[in-house]
């Protein structure tokens, strides 16, 4: 099963363990991508199942374990992967919405999964938990609201995973910290929520800097070489997978200013963008010109 199905690292996992001969549901709350990767998927000549899902509501991820069970009996492996960017906005001064979105789908779509499949597991011989996290889940320098809700997902898998070694559950989970993949995350607003009200204005300030994040996405790693290091993991019981090694040293760089109790700071320089200096100076100049206008 495979949250955040429709496109992405989502779609990529479903095909991935497709092309194993691995029967698939698919859940997304996109529902006319969701039928499109439905097609794709059964042309692998697997059994599959598309749940539309909002991975915020826990009775949602409900639903669509017994959606799943009513059509194959059990699952074997759940991909919390459902996640978004967030709206570009202010994180200190912007709409509450966004960060409460952010946190709904990134944080609860997780640990609403983990809920729902858990005892499942437990009860039927075990299983396997992928949960989606991010590089930002291990360093900052994203933005915010974001690295925080993957700096929890990291967290929750954490504790997961040496929870079920020490219940005795045969019950693996991985975390998954890819950097640059090319998904539609930039444009994750595309789904935002009715119940939130008006989808935000996009700050322009923020807008400078998000053009430079979609242009080291559409260059980054492909989603099928990611959902290929996740099967490896899966079938190693690993539980880090992390796709980008040059992304990890600046978290690891990170961890060894904790170490020796420096004040922090954010990364000089991102892979694949600018150097920080130059992206502030335009992220002043766009809020100057921003205040000009009115």
């Amino acid at each position: 099963m495979v949250t955040g199905a429709a496109s992405g690292i989502g779609f990529a996992l479903a095909e991935a363990f497709a092309k194993e001969g691995v029967n698939i549901v698919l859940a997304d709350v996109e529902e006319a991508a969701l039928a499109v990767a439905e097609s794709k998927i059964k042309a692998h000549g697997v059994d599959t199942l598309a749940v539309t899902t909002d991975v915020r509501k826990a009775e949602s991820v409900e639903a669509l374990l017994a959606a799943s069970v009513a059509k194959f009996g059990r699952v074997h492996i759940v991909c919390n992967n459902a996640g978004v960017g967030g709206a570009n906005v202010d994180p200190w001064t912007g709409p509450l919405s966004v960060l409460e979105w952010v946190i709904d789908v990134n944080f609860w779509g997780v640990m609403h999964g983990i809920r729902a499949f858990i005892p499942h597991f437990a009860a039927n011989g075990g299983g396997y938990i992928v949960n989606t996290a991010s590089i930002a889940g291990c360093m900052t320098g994203f933005s915010p609201i974001y690295d925080a809700s993957k700096h929890a997902v990291v967290a929750i898998s954490d504790s997961l995973f040496w929870s079920m070694k020490e219940a005795g559950l045969p019950i693996g989970v991985s975390c998954l910290c890819p950097g640059w993949v090319r998904t539609g995350i930039v444009d994750s607003d595309r789904n935002w929520p009715e119940e939130l009200g008006d989808k935000p204005v996009s700050d322009p300030a923020a807008q400078s800097i998000l053009d430079y994040g979609r242009k080291a996405i559409s260059e980054g790693m492909t989603p099928a070489a990611v959902a290929s290091m996740v099967l490896d993991a899966v079938q190693e019981d690993q539980f880090w997978i992390f796709p980008h090694q040059d992304f990890l040293d600046i978290a690891i760089a990170r961890w060894d200013r904790i170490g020796e109790r420096i004040n922090p700071e954010p990364p000089k320089q991102l892979p694949g963008m600018p150097p920080r200096a130059q992206m502030i100076a335009e992220l002043m100049r766009a809020m100057e010109q921003a205040a000009k206008n009115g």
